[in-house]
C-alpha cells in the first residue's frame, strides 16, 4: 500500500472514543509478534489536513526530525498546502534532496564530508539550504572546499525568536546568537560580500509560542500571559528584521512557527511559510494546546511478560525517554488500557516497565498495553517500521529512516 492521504477523509473520528480506537488497533494488529508500531491512516490523514486549515493558505514546510519516515512525509508533501522540507542534518538533507528540490537544514552543520558531497553535487547545490548564524559556520565551509573550486552554496540565516523580556530575562530556548534587525543585516551583509554563498532565506522559530503548550492544567494562565506579550514583540521585531534584510538580499522564504503556533505565525505578514511536523504523528507532548486537539497516529504496543501483583502488569521494553529535561512528560504515556500509571521508582524502564492500576488485574500474560512517546519524530528511532492500520485492519507497512539504514542523529 503506497501511504495516501488524498482520499477522503473519514465523516467520523474513531479516536474521540478511547476505548473503541485502541480496541480496534489492537484487533488489528493481533497476528503480530514483538513490540510494534502503528500509525492509524485516519488519524495521520485529519491531523494532516487539519494543520492546512491552521495554516489558513500560508504553505507548510514539513520539519522531518518530526517525522523520521520518508513515506510519511512523501504522502503528507502531495496534499495541497504542504511545500518542501526541514531537515535536521546535512547528510539526511543530501539524501531527502534526491527526491525533493526544496530541502532547508535546520540546523547549522560542520559535517566536512557532506559539505565537500554538497559542494560538488550540483543537483543538491540547487536543492539544498544551509543555516548560518556566525561568519565561523561560513569559514569552516570555505575551509573545507575554496569558493573558487566550489559550486555557490546555498544559506538562510537564523535569526532568535526568543523574548527578552524586561525584568524576566531570556524566554524560549537558546539557539542563534542574533537577536535584533541590526545583528542579522551585520550578518546579511557579510554574506553578501563573499563569494560562493548566496543568501535566500531567513528562519525564526518562537519555541515559546510553538512548543509550550497552554491548556497542561500547570500555570496555564503565565504561560498564555507570556506568550502574548512574546507574539506582540516578535510581530513588530520580525517585519523589522525582514525589511532589513529586503535592502540586501532578495529572499525566496521567510521561514517561522511550529505546530504549536500555525495559526499566530501565519497571520504574520512578513513570514511566507512556517514549518510543522509533530502534529502529524502527535507526540503526546502536543495534547496541551487550546489551539488544536490533535489525533493519537503513531503509537506502540508492548507486551505483558509478568505479574507481580494482582494490580500490577509488567511489560517487555518501555524506556523510549523523548530528549529534553529529565521530566515525568519525557516518558512515553500509556493510554489503553485507561488509568495505569508507572512505578515512581522504577519509571519507563531499559527492558521492563512495570504498570500499576485497577485496569492491570483484567490484563494477562500475552496482553498488549499501548502507549505514546512524547515526541513525534523520536519513536522513529526505536523501530524499524511502522504498521499502517485503517478500519481495525493492518493494511501495509512503511520503513522508518532507521529500517532504511538511516541514523542520521
Amino acid at each position: 500500500m503506497r501511504l495516501d492521504l488524498l482520499s477522503a477523509p473519514e465523516a467520523t473520528q474513531p479516536w474521540r472514543d478511547a476505548a473503541a480506537y485502541w480496541r480496534s488497533m489492537t484487533d488489528a494488529v493481533a497476528d503480530v509478534s514483538g513490540p510494534i508500531a502503528a500509525i492509524n491512516v485516519p488519524a495521520l490523514r485529519f491531523n494532516a489536513l487539519d494543520m492546512v486549515v491552521r495554516s489558513a493558505g500560508v504553505p507548510i514546510r514539513v520539519a522531518s526530525k518530526s517525522v523520521r519516515v520518508r513515506e510519511v512525509v512523501d504522502a503528507t508533501l502531495d496534499v495541497p498546502g504542504y511545500r518542501g522540507i526541514l531537515a535536521f542534518t546535512l547528510p539526511e538533507a543530501l539524501w531527502l534532496a534526491e527526491a525533493h528540490d526544496d530541502v532547508v537544514l535546520g540546523y547549522p552543520t560542520v559535517d566536512r564530508a557532506a559539505i565537500a558531497r554538497l559542494a560538488a553535487d550540483e543537483g543538491a547545490a540547487a536543492r539544498v539550504t544551509l543555516m548560518v548564524d556566525d561568519l565561523a559556520q561560513l569559514d569552516l565551509v570555505d575551509a573545507v572546499v575554496s569558493p573558487e573550486k566550489r559550486l555557490e552554496i546555498r544559506v538562510a540565516i537564523e535569526a532568535d525568536a526568543s523574548w527578552r523580556a524586561p525584568g524576566l530575562g531570556h524566554i524560549g530556548v537558546r539557539r542563534s546568537p542574533l537577536h535584533g534587525p541590526a545583528d542579522v543585516a551585520n550578518l546579511a551583509r557579510a554574506i553578501a560580500a563573499r563569494p560562493g554563498f548566496r543568501l535566500v532565506g531567513l528562519m525564526m522559530y518562537e519555541a515559546q509560542i510553538a512548543g509550550q503548550g497552554d491548556a497542561t492544567g500547570s500555570g496555564d494562565a503565565v504561560i498564555r500571559w507570556v506568550q502574548r506579550r512574546s507574539a506582540h514583540e516578535l510581530l513588530e521585531r520580525r517585519a523589522a528584521v525582514v525589511a532589513a534584510l529586503r535592502d540586501i538580499a532578495p529572499l525566496e522564504f521567510v521561514n517561522g512557527g511550529g505546530t504549536g503556533s500555525l495559526e499566530l505565525t501565519a497571520s504574520d505578514q512578513s513570514v511566507t511559510e512556517v514549518t510543522a511536523g509533530s502534529g502529524l504523528l502527535a507526540g503526546h507532548l502536543f495534547d496541551g494546546y487550546r489551539a488544536f486537539d490533535p489525533a493519537p497516529a503513531a503509537a506502540f504496543a508492548l507486551e505483558v511478560v509478568r505479574k507481580p501483583a494482582a494490580d500490577i502488569a509488567t511489560v517487555l521494553g518501555g524506556g523510549w525517554i523523548a530528549s529534553g529535561p529529565a521530566l515525568a512528560s519525557r516518558q512515553p504515556k500509556p493510554v489503553w488500557p485507561a488509568g495505569l500509571t508507572t512505578l515512581p521508582r522504577e519509571a519507563a524502564g531499559e527492558v521492563q516497565t512495570p504498570l500499576q492500576g485497577e485496569a492491570a488485574r483484567e490484563l494477562r500474560v500475552g496482553d498488549r498495553v499501548w502507549f505514546r512517546h512524547a515526541k513525534s519524530g523520536e519513536l522513529a528511532e526505536r523501530v524499524d517500521r511502522y504498521l499502517l492500520v485503517d478500519d481495525g485492519a493492518v493494511v501495509g507497512e512503511v520503513p522508518t529512516y532507521r529500517g532504511e539504514g538511516k541514523t542520521f542523529l
